[in-house]
């Protein structure tokens, strides 16, 4: 049997892999992959859009000997099969090039270690020129004219990345500098989510600290943790040896957030979105607002996110792709997660439709009815058995007729599909008002008024099983201590 060597024609693979898809803020993320992997502490990314515009991802980690750096700008540099270190975040050898090329056609990569600055180039119309694999090796001397480099020169150790020439970026841009500040938005949002583990200094990780243009990226915590957020019991599955841990989270509800924290937890595409599995690699936020076929994204589980962490020793059972942007559950996992699905969506559902109120007795008197028709359709009427019309009818029972009526002519009129655009656009939907208490209490002496003295202990404690006072039971009970029902 007879073998030849068969090496890819450069100029053309070069050109080819430009295509792979990646976006922007991807190609960013990849870069900065490998600076987490370098144990840096400090990313600065800066953009500059007049004349020879240019990118630049500088960072302070432990730099690159030439050696390393030529091996670091080769194709295919690490094999996937390869154990890893627990905390490298890379996969493929690729994305350094792919990702950098996919944006420019000048990729410069120098690199500051023990004192001394190293540096290499990929310039894909030297490499059409030279129709070969030709990457151009930079001295110091040579390093001092590329953007960013005193920079560098002010870290002990670190590396400077520089897209150039860019081609892909600008195009369909008529306006270079509006470009620019346009995509920076969405760089910002998206470096902001995926490494806001990094950024935020979780234990176990060393802290991050990444500037755009001189102005710090925060941290964007999709399970909004420190906001009274419903942290389900986490659960741990076993594959091939290897822990997966699953945190499910119920977001508040709407109403309890400000527009502020609904920007950021819907982003562009809004909380239906958004809802799903948030799968993490080494704690790197790869994947997310997807529930993997095991669930359909529907508005009453809008408020389920879960977290899963995931090794990279099993980055090939989740079919990692080379940008870091899907993977798959292998079917092990998959099992597992279809019961911890049941389970939280049912915990979105509750959030949703009692507005993060609990209600944990079928006893409680509502103000709506949930009536399900003979064909199984769903309306609403008031409850005309209601504690509060009582009250008022007791004094007028000849009016009953006339206010029966006027309540189902309410309830027919209920604007159920305005009501609905709202809730899937996430409005804040908020009816309670800053003095909406003092009102209660001047409910419940109204429908005290009329009541023997002797009984209205009896009639306030079944009050509080009675909405709208079920959602004020701790400030009626303090009111109740101060005698503000004893007139």
């Amino acid at each position: 049997m007879k073998t030849i060597n068969l090496p890819p024609y450069a100029p053309t693979l070069m050109e080819s892999t430009r295509a792979i898809g990646y976006s922007i803020e991807a190609a960013i993320a990849d870069i900065i992959d490998n600076s987490i992997a370098a144990k840096a502490s400090q990313i600065d990314i800066d953009f500059f859009p007049i004349g020879e515009s240019f990118i630049s991802i500088l960072d302070n980690g432990c730099g690159m000997t030439q050696e390393e750096l030529i091996s670091a700008m080769q194709y295919g540099s690490k094999n996937p099969l390869e154990d890893r270190s627990a905390d490298d975040l890379g996969r493929y050898g690729l994305g350094l090039k792919t990702a950098s090329l996919s944006q420019c056609r000048i990729l410069t990569v120098i690199s500051k270690t023990d004192g001394h600055i190293i540096g290499a180039q990929w310039n894909l119309n030297h490499v059409q020129s030279a129709e070969s694999w030709s990457l151009i090796l930079i001295d110091s001397n040579e390093a001092n004219q590329y953007p960013g480099i005193q920079k560098l020169k002010k870290y002990s150790n670190g590396t400077l990345v520089i897209w150039q020439d860019l081609d892909k970026f600008a195009v369909g841009e008529n306006d270079m500098a509006e470009a620019f500040s346009r995509k920076m938005g969405l760089i910002r949002d998206h470096l902001s989510l995926v490494f806001h583990r990094y950024l935020s200094g979780e234990p176990g990780l060393k802290k991050l600290d990444i500037k755009m243009n001189d102005e710090k990226v925060e941290p964007q915590d999709p399970f909004l943790t420190k906001k009274s957020t419903q942290l389900m019991d986490e659960e741990t599955i076993v594959v091939r040896g290897q822990k997966v841990k699953v945190t499910p989270f119920i977001l508040p509800h709407t109403s309890k957030l400000t527009q502020k924290e609904l920007k950021a937890l819907g982003g562009k595409d809004g909380l239906r979105k958004n809802q799903g599995f948030y799968v993490y690699r080494n704690k790197r936020l790869l994947v997310w607002g997807s529930w993997f076929r095991l669930m359909r994204q529907g508005d009453l589980s809008k408020l389920a996110r879960v977290q899963v962490d995931i090794p990279n020793s099993l980055d090939d059972l989740w079919t990692l792709d080379i940008k870091k942007s899907t993977a798959t559950p292998p079917e092990d996992v998959r099992k597992n997660l279809a019961v911890i699905v049941e389970r939280i969506s049912e915990g979105s559902k509750r959030t949703w439709t009692y507005r993060g109120k609990k209600e944990t007795s079928d006893s409680i008197v509502h103000v709506w009815n949930r009536m399900v028709s003979r064909d199984g359709g769903v309306y609403y009427e008031i409850n005309a058995d209601h504690p509060m019309i009582d009250a008022v009818l007791a004094e007028h029972p000849e009016m009953r007729p006339q206010v029966e009526a006027l309540l189902k002519q309410i309830s027919l009129s209920l604007p159920l599909n305005s009501l609905y655009i709202d809730l899937t656009n996430d409005k804040k939907i908020e009816n309670d008002s800053d003095d909406a208490f003092s009102d209660i209490v001047g409910m419940i002496k109204t429908i005290l008024a009329n009541t023997p003295t002797d009984l209205r202990n009896d009639l306030l404690e079944s009050l509080i099983l009675t909405e709208p006072f079920c959602n004020y039971t701790e400030e009626i009970e303090a009111a109740k201590k101060r005698g503000a029902f004893n007139d």
